[in-house]
């Protein structure tokens, strides 16, 4: 009895040693996969802080030593590069305040009312997704045209909530199905009307999902380059991935180091955006699980 009494917490601490090992092997390759993953985020910023010369040299600069912030100045005394900062704003905003607004409704829709259709509709959300943006492309410019609306923030602010809003809808559907009908039932019986109950119960708790589906609407619309291209042909007009595809095609011989500090100046809004809503993410997760 003594010996099995002692082997039993031996048998333990070897279990124990054998899943700190483990972890640690999980630790180290979670690391070196954001390693992996980071790597081409800092090779940009890198770059642009490299003059040409040390750009076409056969040996990579992997450290910006001796660097320079000529690159960025050049980028930030081009005109063009504000007025297609202007249009992209105003297109991402636009689409942001849209998509989100008629996702939300439709979300609740499908997610808390049963009608006649509903399935259609779901499958027809489906359906939509799977269509490559590509085919849609000469039906799309033809509608704009008529309606007036090429090399409009308008126009190509309602070909981006279209593209947007069949997987928004379908994001939110899962965060609005998740929270339980019970809660705004409880707290009716507490003496709040539906909307209230919705609205200081339920409301907060999506919050996560909403972020969520603005951080996709947000990165969909800043970086989008095809639809902007069909639908943005004025010069004046352009939103910032074609000003970065100008500034490329504009040098005979292209300048790698200002293509990279575009690239990078364009990468600021989405960061400040991310850090921005983080926080309101957290804080939507523990929102409205008690009546305030």
């Amino acid at each position: 009895m003594t010996a099995a009494r002692t082997g039993a917490p031996a048998a333990a601490r070897r279990r124990a040693r054998g899943g700190g090992t483990g972890r640690r092997l999980l630790g180290l390759l979670a690391v070196l996969v954001a390693l992996v993953w980071v790597f081409p985020i800092y090779w940009m910023v890198n770059s642009a802080f490299l003059p040409t010369n040390r750009m076409r040299t056969g040996e990579p600069s992997f450290l910006p030593f001796g660097g320079t912030f000529s690159n960025f100045r050049n980028v930030l005394t081009d005109s063009a590069f504000y007025d297609a900062f202007k249009v992209s704003l105003a297109v991402t905003g636009l689409t942001l305040v849209v998509a989100i607004l008629f996702a939300f409704l439709g979300a609740l829709a499908i997610s808390r009312f049963r009608f006649r259709g509903r399935r259609s509709f779901i499958l027809t959300i489906l359906v939509v997704q799977m269509i490559p943006a590509e085919g849609l492309f000469i039906s799309q410019y033809q509608m704009l045209d008529n309606w007036g609306l090429v090399n409009a923030v308008l126009g190509l602010t309602i070909v981006y909530v279209a593209a947007i809003l069949p997987f928004t809808v379908w994001m939110l559907r899962g965060f609005v199905a998740g929270v339980p009908l019970e809660l705004e039932e409880a707290a009716m019986m507490d003496g709040l009307s539906r909307t209230g109950a919705f609205f200081r119960i339920t409301f907060p708790l999506l919050a996560p999902g909403l972020v969520a589906s603005g951080v996709y609407g947000f990165l969909q619309a800043w970086n989008e380059y095809t639809l902007a291209l069909v639908v943005m042909t004025d010069p004046d007009q352009r939103t910032l991935p074609l000003w970065l595809q100008g500034l490329v095609e504009a040098n005979r011989a292209t300048d790698w180091g200002l293509v990279m500090a575009g690239a990078t100046l364009i990468s600021v809004p989405v960061i400040v955006f991310f850090l921005f809503v983080q926080k309101r993410m957290s804080a939507g997760l523990v929102a409205g699980a008690v009546k305030g």
